[in-house]
């Protein structure tokens, strides 16, 4: 059995979708049951202030058309695309994590963000003065007490951003991205969330796009639950979105909580260098002692041949 849903982002976000077809699931098996988690509409939660208070910078974002030199999201699709998927299992993403020189406690996410983020970056041909950015989506159901069931768009985007020079100097450091995306993350849920209601006012403005022009944009699902829908059939054997696209998302891998999948579409120009970089390194002594060796050391084509 398929199962293929289209939402409006509009109405809710990944985790409203996720309520959702769970609940859907839970009525499915047991149609008597009262919903383990009620749903609660009310957007009022998260309006804007009235007069508007922004009190912070929003990288973001911006207020006027691009003055870039280059609109990274114009020239990758005015190329062909080819859909990418790489997985990373528990060795791979502890080998990310070993390349944070000095040492840096950081989490699954934002080691594969920031070895993504630097992979596709150095996939193209940049200035090295160039600025660019990583945007993600975080959760602030819980900063801001947002009530249990609320299904609405609960996130705003994080801002990471660099000098091309300084995020793909070194290959074998991760340090640098692993840092400025978990200083987003802080900047955005401190501030006892001032900030956020900050970006929520600055928001309402018509004229405020997010800035694609040089941004790498991720959103994460893996952590959404989706792989243990089950409509009493069982859990699903995949999950994914119909179509790649050139925003990047990182789902689950059945059967595999440990491990993420990260798929993107790039054009056929860089395919080749972005999967090059994407490889992640590792000494001879863990290649060699590792099980599974071909799987985990070269899952990723694999991957990638199934999907497409």
């Amino acid at each position: 059995m398929i199962l293929c849903t289209a939402i409006n982002h509009c109405l809710c976000d990944g985790i409203g979708t996720s309520q959702f077809l769970h609940a859907w699931a839970q009525l499915t098996k047991n149609p008597n049951t009262k919903l383990t988690i009620i749903p609660f509409h009310g957007r009022h939660v998260l309006k804007p202030r009235d007069p508007p208070q922004v009190r912070f910078s929003h990288p973001g974002y911006t207020e006027t058309k691009s003055t870039q030199q280059v609109e990274l999201l114009k020239l990758m699709q005015s190329q062909p695309l080819v859909a990418t998927s790489f997985t990373f299992g528990p060795h791979q993403v502890l080998q990310l994590k070993k390349q944070c020189i000095p040492s840096l406690k950081c989490t699954t996410f934002e080691a594969v963000a920031a070895h993504t983020w630097r992979s596709w970056v150095g996939s193209v041909n940049l200035n090295s003065d160039l600025t660019v950015k990583l945007l993600f989506s975080i959760n602030i159901r819980k900063c801001m007490n947002l009530p249990q069931g609320y299904y609405g768009n609960g996130f705003v985007l994080g801002c990471a951003q660099s000098k091309v020079r300084d995020l793909v100097n070194d290959y074998n450091n991760l340090h640098h991205g692993v840092k400025l995306v978990q200083q987003a993350k802080a900047t955005t849920l401190d501030n006892d969330g001032e900030y956020i209601r900050s970006m929520i006012d600055f928001m309402e403005d018509k004229n405020v796009r997010t800035d694609l022009s040089t941004s790498m944009v991720i959103s994460q699902w893996s952590k959404l639950g989706l792989e243990d829908l089950d409509f009493g059939e069982g859990k699903p054997l995949h999950m994914g979105p119909l179509t790649s696209d050139v925003y990047c998302l990182f789902v689950p891998v059945a059967g595999d909580a440990n491990s993420v999948r990260v798929l993107v579409s790039v054009p056929e120009s860089m395919v080749e260098s972005f999967r090059h970089h994407m490889m992640v390194k590792e000494s001879w002594e863990s290649h060699h002692h590792e099980k599974n060796e071909d799987v985990n050391t070269n899952g990723y084509h694999v991957q990638e041949k199934l999907l497409i």
